[in-house]
């Protein structure tokens, strides 16, 4: 495809894939640094599958996809808390069973109702056409409330993402905090599937953390670096998936791939 800069950022559904895909960057990046020193960072796989299960629910049901699946993904983050907190089963054995049943239960739903449809399978691999402008306005709503809620509790996730023990010494309710970290990772799951479809949101979470980490120590350098790259990644990669007719999801993981690749080695020359 022969077009310029300017005329791929004419199309409408090219503005509204940037205007929802940066600011959910934004927040997948600041939530997966601290679900990633919490060891909880495939949380974001397990709570996606469970969108897969409420977005088949809701076309089975001939309702809102968001508007379903945003209260069924909240309760699976608080309930994965729950049971990995109270319970002799571990983080990754909560996501594991939460993960394929929801799976399960939106394949059995999609089969009985007549296979894969169009919403959907932009939802499972994530497609830049699926967004509307109701869906813009609810996403940015959401991803305002998520920053909002990340930079006025800043210094308490700090705080529990580093020595929960410490945070319970000293009078902080870590519990509640970590609930307030699954609600918003919830919500930038639920608000991701559209662009990187629920197979790949994870990634959205993991990668710009983990590149980070390559480079730099400190908790504060890390958020940033993890931010700026993750806003840069889907940026480019929305851009690319335009000029290679590719989903945007995929497009988006592989640019994030070569950052995690330049990174690494950066980080390796670095310690040397």
């Amino acid at each position: 495809m022969d077009f310029s800069l300017s005329e791929i950022l004419s199309f409408t559904f090219m503005q509204r894939a940037l205007i929802v895909g940066i600011p959910v960057a934004l927040c997948a990046a600041l939530l997966g640094v601290s679900l990633i020193l919490k060891r909880y960072s495939m949380i974001g796989d397990g709570l996606s599958h469970v969108g897969f299960g409420a977005l088949a629910l809701a076309a089975a049901l001939n309702l809102a996809p968001l508007e379903v699946a945003i209260p069924i993904v909240i309760v699976s983050a608080f309930f994965l808390l729950r049971i990995s907190q109270n319970s002799k089963i571990n983080g990754d054995g909560a996501i594991a069973i939460v993960s394929s049943s929801a799976l399960a239960i939106g394949i059995v739903v999609t089969s009985i109702t007549g296979g894969l449809n169009t919403d959907l399978y932009s939802y499972l691999f994530g497609s830049i056409l699926a967004l509307s402008h109701q869906d813009v306005i609810l996403s940015l709503v959401l991803c305002a409330i998520v920053l909002f809620l990340y930079i006025f509790f800043y210094n308490k996730i700090f705080s529990v993402t580093f020595d929960e023990n410490f945070s319970l010494a000293t009078g902080t309710n870590a519990k509640a905090y970590n609930m307030v970290i699954a609600l918003l990772t919830a919500m930038t799951v639920v608000l991701g599937m559209q662009i990187m479809g629920t197979l790949l949101i994870s990634s959205l979470i993991i990668f710009p953390g983990l590149s980070a980490m390559r480079v730099f120590k400190s908790y504060r350098s890390v958020v940033i670096s993890a931010a700026i790259q993750s806003v840069f990644c889907v940026a480019l990669g929305l851009l690319l998936s335009f000029y290679t007719e590719t989903a945007s999801g995929a497009t988006i993981v592989c640019v994030n791939l070569v950052c995690f690749i330049v990174f690494s080695i950066i980080g390796f020359f670095r310690r040397r």
